[in-house]
């Protein structure tokens, strides 16, 4: 699913809002998970899952065009970890 059918299947279940306001309430939504995030917290939604960042060291990488290493920093990337809820729908289906 993309950002438009997400809107749209939203907007079809609650017909009492407009457009414009399914929009906002989506943005905001995906907005303070990623503020949360990049403020190192975490975001827990129940049955779902949670969000969180995980640590990378730096390592040396290779560069696949020229075969040279090249050093890769550390960096913090966003890792989901889906819910107890959300892997027996998964595995049950």
């Amino acid at each position: 699913m993309i950002r438009s059918e997400l809107l749209a299947a939203m907007a079809q279940d609650n017909p009492d809002l407009r457009v414009e306001e399914v929009e906002r309430v989506v943005d905001i939504f995906f907005e303070e998970i990623a503020q949360r995030l990049a403020e190192g917290g975490r975001v827990e939604l129940r049955g779902f899952g949670a969000f969180s960042t995980r640590e990378r060291e730096a390592r040396k990488g290779r560069n696949p065009r020229t075969g040279d290493t090249v050093d890769v920093p550390a960096k913090k990337v966003p890792y989901f970890k889906p819910g107890k809820d959300m892997r027996r729908r998964l595995n049950d289906a």
